[in-house]
């Protein structure tokens, strides 16, 4: 490998992320649980956010408006104010979730960036991404951040460019096969997967990889005897 620039993904890779939006998804499905069970709540709410998706993005914002749309048509528009105000409530409250690293992510980045260009790709919010970045204390690890409406192999292929390195000089870091793996690898590029417990159902994808460009390891740390022999 002749590897110049390495990117990791932020939420689920280097802090945690998705148990907050678990967390106030069963309180959401708990708040409207007079209408409809828990589970049909669940999947009333990522019908919304995958219609959505194409407008809204990623992030806490477009989420919180997708359970504020969602509860209005559950309750068929007579959603309670108290209910409306507490969705809001909880909706700002993970906008200011203290940010919590992951095992390994500052020794990691500690030693890869001697060696390497570290630099962040990562999709969702740019105002929230931003804020997690400064409170994460890890930020003078990164040369470049690069804050994503989306992570598909054109994204990735302009991010190479803006780099000026060529694909086989970079390698992805993320949690998820679908939007740090399988574009990165299409693209020309390096990639490891390391497994988050818990995955959001719309990055969850079956895929068998074999490349040997492709890399799989139990935690952060584990990438460290590949790219410093």
């Amino acid at each position: 490998m002749n590897i110049k620039v390495i990117a990791f993904d932020a939420d689920d890779t280097l802090w945690v992320n998705e148990p907050y939006f678990l967390e106030n998804e069963h309180k959401f499905c708990a708040l409207l649980e007079d209408y409809l069970p828990h589970h049909s709540i669940s999947q009333e709410l990522f019908k919304t956010q995958m219609q959505n998706l194409p407008l809204y993005g990623y992030g806490v914002k477009c989420f919180t408006l997708c359970m504020v749309e969602t509860a209005l048509r559950i309750t068929d528009n007579t959603l309670n104010v108290k209910i409306l105000e507490k969705i809001i409530e909880n909706g700002k409250e993970m906008l200011q979730k203290p940010i919590e690293l992951l095992d390994g992510v500052e020794e990691t980045l500690q030693a890869l960036s001697k060696d390497y260009r570290i630099v962040v790709a990562t999709k969702g919010d740019l105002l929230d991404q931003e804020r997690k970045l400064k409170k994460s204390g890890i930020e003078h690890f990164f040369h470049h951040i690069e804050i994503m409406s989306e992570k598909k192999t054109p994204d990735y292929e302009k991010l190479i460019k803006h780099l000026d390195i060529q694909p086989e000089e970079f390698l992805m870091i993320g949690n998820s096969i679908k939007s740090d793996v399988l574009p990165v690898l299409d693209a020309g590029g390096y990639a490891v997967h390391v497994p988050y417990h818990t995955t959001w159902a719309y990055e969850q994808v079956e895929h068998n990889i074999d490349n040997p460009k492709f890399t799989k390891v139990d935690v952060i740390k584990d990438i460290l005897p590949f790219l410093l022999a």
